[in-house]
Formats: structure tokens, C-alpha cells, sequence
């Protein structure tokens, strides 16, 4: 599916080009699952609404655009434009030190885009190429560029690591989840964060693949920290919400490491990008889905602070069982699509690198006992007298969690649909990169 217009900026060769392939149709239907869900998620948003679903809407509308634009210059004038919706959100909406939080993601970012557009105008001005089409550069096969391609590669990686994000660009991540109302942290997590992953996909991989695969051990490094560093600090984590942010963290190490099967063999580097991208979906449903367990739970209680929790499952077994599944997806059960996206990963990047792969199978250990200590803590145990009176989850507040757990079961018990549209995405990818 094509939509062009190639007249739109004439003098600046800039199209409205936008077209859907094997890579972008999977997460532009995250991108519309997770909308009915923080739309869902938002019941209970009294002040402003007419403004609240407005951003909420034009933040979708962002994310959808920089999944279909195949020009550099309206994809990142949809990258950009996600930014003003994702602060008036976090600083109106928002709890806590809410501004200080929607400006340090909005500064992250920028600073990110800066190195991307720079990124963008060497392309555009090196010899031969003079056109901002994604499709065509990609197909050219170009090695003159105005600047060297390895430093090109680097911009465009650090504008996308700051998104995904990587260790060390990550900092404004925690800040911004735990601030942010419970609908923008399920768009935060669910759909923001895979625009990096996607820009490295579609951008890095595929313009850039010899750079690529010399730098695949660097890449599996960074993933593994990531995958360490992020599970190890979400030990430390009190607050549900910023524990959630600390394991996106560590998940989306596992995307990274994907990345890196590209070292290795033409199968390998398949399976491993397609696993890549799988974990990009099943993150964002799985993610979405504690995020709005967590946000029922805070609407009953009024705290997110774990040692006050406890005893909660009894008096609200939807909430209980929900949030229950959603940990055991996240932790990688067999059956759940959480299970399928990792062990694609693995089976990729072992090929390519066995040492990185399997301490990055050490992460799955650690996230199994981080998910497992705060469902323990938070749902379980004797019950506290202060949480007599909670009432479970209603009609309307059932709609979103039953919505991603009907997408988690079926991606997990047949990840063929899923799975089998992104392969067609990475093969086109793959053929003209070896």
C-alpha cells in the first residue's frame, strides 16, 4: 500500500511518500491496538478531556507517521511531532515532578534528533544521491558519501539509541514513565520506544549494512549491558511503575542483540532481525498491559510503593489475574508471545556470537526473579486491612487488559501471523545486504 505525492516540497525535493511493507504493518497495528487501549485506560481522565484526547490522538497520529514515511524529511517531521503532544500530556496529566520529567524527554530526544538530521542532510547532499526517498537510497548501494559511512551509521545510531533507549541515553526513561498518566506510559512504552528500534531497522541495517555487521560485537555488547544493567537495577525498584520503566530497559537490550545476529551468517542474521522485530511488537502488548494493571491498581490504592501493597488478589481477581499474566508473559512463559520473540533472538545471535548470547540468557534468570519477587509482594501475601474495601476492576477498565491478552495468547500460541509479516520485511532488507 503506496500513498505519494512527489510535488509536495518541489524546491526541496521533499515527498509525501508513505507506504506499508513487512516491517512497518505489524507495528502500525501495535500502534492502533495500544491507542483503544490507553483510550480505554484514560476512563477515569475528568480534567481537560476534550484537550487530553486531542494530544492523545495527534501522539498516535506521530508514531503512525514515522512508522509509513518513506522520505527522510516527513519522517522526521513525524519524529519531531510526537514530542509536543508526549509533554503537554506528562506535564498537565502527569503526577509527581511531571514537568521536570516531559522536559527531560522532550531535551533527549531533540538532542537525539539533532544528530539524525545531520545524519539526513549528508545522505541528501553526497554524490548521487540528492533525494530524500528511504527506498531509493537503500537500493542504490551507495559507499561515496559526503561524510565517512561509519560516521553516518553513528549519527543515525545515537538519534534512535536515545529512543530505544540505550545504556548509557536511558536516564530520561524512568523519569518520564513515572510521571506520566497511565495511558501515555502505555503509548511511552508500547509504541515510543519501538521508533528506535524501527529507525535502526529500517535506517542503519539497511543503508548502512557492511558498517552493520563490523560493528555487530559492539552492538551484542551494548545489548548485553543493557539487558545486565537493567535487570539488576529494576532489583532495586520500590515504585511498580519505575521498576516496569527499569525491565523496558532490559527488554529492549534483547532488540539490540538481535541486531547483532546481523554478524553472523545470512540465516542467522534472519532469524535474529526477525526476532528483533517480534520483540518489538510483543513488548509493547505486554508492557502496555502491566502498565494498565498498575494504573488500576494505583486508582484504588493511591500508592505504587510496593512495601504498602500485598493480599490485593483476593479482593480483585481480575486485577490479580491480569497482572499475574501479564509478569509471567514478560518473564518469557512458553504460550505467551513474550516466549517466542526471545528464543528467536537467541537462536539468531547464538550463531553469530554463543559468549554474549548466553549471558544475555543469564537476563531471562534476573527478570524471572525481579517479576516474580514484585507479583509476590504486591498481589499476595496476608492481607492488609487498609485494602478491605477495594473494589475490581469494572466492565469499561476490563476492556484494555482483555484486549492485549487476547494479542499476547494468540502472537504466543501462533506467532506465524505475526512472525511470517516481519520475515517478509527482513528478507527484503537481507537481499541487498549480502
Amino acid at each position: 500500500m503506496v500513498e505519494r505525492y512527489t510535488d509536495w516540497i518541489p524546491h526541496l525535493k521533499v515527498e509525501y511518500f508513505l507506504a506499508v511493507d513487512g516491517l512497518s504493518a505489524p507495528l502500525v497495528l501495535l500502534t492502533g491496538i495500544l491507542g483503544v487501549a490507553a483510550v480505554f485506560s484514560s476512563w477515569s481522565i475528568k480534567d481537560r478531556q476534550k484537550e487530553y484526547f486531542a494530544w492523545l490522538l495527534l501522539l498516535q497520529t506521530a508514531v503512525m507517521g514515522v512508522f509509513l514515511s518513506q522520505d527522510f524529511i516527513l519522517f522526521f517531521i513525524f519524529w519531531e511531532l510526537e514530542l509536543i503532544p508526549m509533554y503537554f500530556l506528562i506535564s498537565i496529566w502527569g503526577g509527581g515532578r511531571k514537568e521536570y520529567s516531559a522536559m527531560k524527554f522532550v531535551l533527549f530526544t531533540f538532542i537525539g534528533s539533532a544528530f539524525m538530521l545531520v545524519g539526513i542532510l549528508a545522505l541528501f547532499f553526497s554524490e548521487g544521491i540528492g533525494t530524500f526517498d528511504m527506498t531509493s537510497i537503500a537500493s542504490m548501494g551507495a559507499t561515496d558519501y559526503l561524510l565517512p559511512s561509519q560516521f553516518l551509521f553513528l549519527l543515525f545510531f545515537i538519534g534512535f539509541a536515545v529512543k530505544l533507549p540505550v545504556w548509557p541515553l536511558h536516564t530520561w526513561l524512568p523519569d518520564a514513565h513515572t510521571d506520566a498518566p497511565t495511558a501515555v506510559s502505555v503509548m511511552l512504552a508500547g509504541v515510543l520506544l519501538k521508533m528506535g528500534g524501527y529507525g535502526l531497522m529500517r535506517i542503519n541495517v539497511s543503508m548502512f549494512p557492511d558498517v552493520a555487521q563490523s560493528l555487530s560485537l559492539l552492538i551484542g555488547v551494548l545489548a548485553i549491558i543493557n539487558i545486565i544493567y537493567g535487570a539488576m537495577v529494576t532489583f532495586r525498584q520500590t515504585d511498580l511503575k519505575r521498576l516496569i520503566a527499569f525491565s523496558s530497559i532490559s527488554h529492549m537490550g534483547y532488540v539490540l542483540l538481535g541486531f547483532s545476529a546481523f554478524g553472523g551468517t545470512v540465516s542467522a542474521s534472519s532469524v535474529g532481525l526477525t526476532g528483533a522485530a517480534m520483540q518489538m511488537f510483543t513488548h509493547g502488548t505486554i508492557t502496555g498491559l502491566l502498565f494498565v494493571m498498575v494504573g488500576l491498581i494505583y486508582d484504588r490504592t493511591h500508592t505504587r510503593h510496593i512495601p504498602d501493597l500485598g493480599g490485593m488478589a483476593s479482593k480483585m481477581p481480575f486485577v490479580g489475574v491480569a497482572f499475574l499474566f501479564a509478569g509471567l508473559a514478560s518473564l518469557g512463559l512458553p504460550g505467551t508471545s513474550g516466549f517466542v520473540s526471545e528464543a528467536m533472538i537467541f537462536l539468531g545471535a547464538f550463531q553469530a556470537y554463543k559468549g554474549l548470547t548466553i549471558i544475555g540468557v543469564v537476563g531471562i534468570l534476573i527478570t524471572a526473579g525481579y517479576i516474580l519477587w514484585a507479583l509476590q509482594r504486591s498481589l499476595f501475601g496476608p492481607e492488609i486491612v487498609r485494602w478491605n474495601d477495594l473494589k475490581d476492576a469494572t466492565l469499561v477498565e476490563k476492556v484494555a487488559p482483555g484486549l492485549l491478552i487476547i494479542f499476547i495468547l494468540m502472537v504466543g500460541i501462533y506467532p506465524s501471523i505475526i512472525a511470517d509479516v516481519f520475515s517478509s520485511g527482513v528478507e527484503q532488507i537481507l537481499r541487498g545486504s549480502f
